[in-house]
């Protein structure tokens, strides 16, 4: 079945089984990498990214339940890698592995996009469920508040409801 995508503000049409995981929908068809698959069960976060503006587990959404909708991945929270959370995350030195940092990145865009200056029990709420193996939570909170003092309301805004835009 064909189903219609907008990924980072790009359409594209894909024909795949409607119960088919977004994430390998992502990864396997349309080739963006950088969503991580983690564990399957949406226990994780490594896979996440927006969809319609919210934070999603990629590997437990069908992609009919996506079709249509504004799908960003990582790839697409900044053409440059200057979104906020990106420069936070570089400038906080975050990533061990780095191998659940898109997923965490996705969803602290998320909460900034929803809460412009987080506490920390909104980070911790928001955060709940992206698991770092190799135990970066601390600076991960850092990053976020870091980020949260870059973006302006419109960056958080356009980035997790749209996607950055490649032309």
């Amino acid at each position: 079945m064909a189903f219609k995508l907008i990924v980072n503000g790009r359409t594209s049409s894909v024909d795949v089984p409607a119960g088919m995981p977004l994430l390998w929908v992502l990864r396997d068809v349309l080739n963006l990498r950088g969503t991580k698959y983690g564990c399957g069960i949406g226990e994780c976060g490594a896979c996440t990214v927006h969809v319609r503006g919210k934070a999603v587990r990629s590997c437990q959404t069908p992609v009919s339940s996506a079709a249509d909708a504004q799908i960003t991945t990582i790839e697409g929270l900044s053409a440059d890698g200057t979104h906020p959370v990106q420069l936070a995350w570089q400038d906080v030195d975050v990533p061990q592995c780095g191998y659940c940092q898109a997923g965490q990145m996705m969803s602290a865009a998320a909460l900034l996009a929803k809460t412009a200056n987080p506490s920390d029990q909104d980070i911790e709420t928001a955060m709940n469920g992206n698991i770092c193996r190799c135990g970066t939570y601390v600076r991960i909170r850092q990053a976020i508040h870091k980020a949260a003092g870059l973006a302006t309301p419109t960056q958080q805004t356009q980035s997790a409801q749209n996607g950055s835009r490649k032309e």
